[in-house]
């Protein structure tokens, strides 16, 4: 994953230089404007969606408000098949599955901006808020051997009774185990770099990378050994598409107008 990250980060720059070069009608430009977008991020410990609301405060600032949900994930996570039984695929050892949830507030300065529509615009931003770890039990179909030509299968929790993975038929589906799904509070921490090179005025492109912290107040219990952890950092690159609000156009802010938005001229 982290090699990946490196790969998104190195072909971002490598494509920055070659986006075409507009003109831009700055009289048609709103000073006072506000955005609505979503990103899909690839994290090094997971995969996760954004939702974030700009509300801009001066000509180069603007105030974030954020909601992010996706996985969490160890390093140590390695996926096998089954060994018997042909059975499906799964993660030895595995106790629970997790996710975050997390809404914060932050902010958002912009360093270069764009001179022509094709530029780049290059902004750094940052946010903080709570986070909640949502991980429910896994259960696995462990197959018992009840005679040389039999086996029952039987759906399990992992535990360290089961001594090897060939014990293990496959994964039981993700709705076991639902009613145990537990809660843990804690708080978030996020900081980066997003290139804007939308060749229209009133969307939004952007690719955005850094590093994030998800800290809580004990161990999240991922799986069964002393890998498990309390404080999630790692690195992220994201896609982001959204829109650009018009204060003075309300009708062009319609959803079904989103996409009949002309490029300005």
């Amino acid at each position: 994953m982290k090699k990946l990250l490196i790969l998104a980060v190195i072909v971002l720059f490598g494509t920055i230089s070659l986006f075409a070069q507009g003109d831009l009608n700055e009289q048609q430009k709103v000073f006072f404007r506000n955005e609505k977008s979503l990103a899909f991020l690839l994290n090094s410990d997971g995969i996760g969606f954004s939702y974030r609301e700009a509300k801009r405060i001066d000509y180069r600032n603007k105030n974030l408000i954020e909601i992010d949900a996706g996985n969490l994930r160890l390093v140590k996570e390695y996926k096998q098949s089954a060994q018997q039984l042909q059975g499906g695929s799964y993660i030895f050892g595995k106790l629970n599955s997790t996710f975050f949830l997390r809404a914060g507030l932050g902010h958002q300065h912009e360093i270069f901006k764009k001179a022509d529509l094709g530029g780049i615009a290059i902004r750094y931003f940052y946010s903080a808020g709570p986070v909640m770890a949502i991980y429910k039990p896994i259960y696995y179909k462990v197959a018992h051997l009840i005679s040389q030509t039999e086996y029952e299968i039987k759906e399990e929790k992992f535990d360290y009774s089961i001594a090897s993975s060939q014990d293990i038929y496959a994964k039981a589906p993700f709705t076991k185990g639902l009613d145990e799904t537990k809660v843990m509070p804690g708080l978030y921490g996020k900081g980066g770099f997003n290139f804007e090179y939308s060749k229209e005025d009133k969307i939004i492109h952007a690719i955005e990378f850094g590093a994030q912290i998800n800290a809580f107040p004990k161990k999240i219990p991922i799986m069964a050994g002393p890998e498990n952890k309390a404080l999630f950092f790692s690195l992220f690159v994201s896609y982001r598409f959204g829109i650009i609000l018009d204060p003075l156009d309300p009708e062009s802010n319609k959803l079904s107008n989103i996409f009949k938005r002309k490029k300005a001229n």
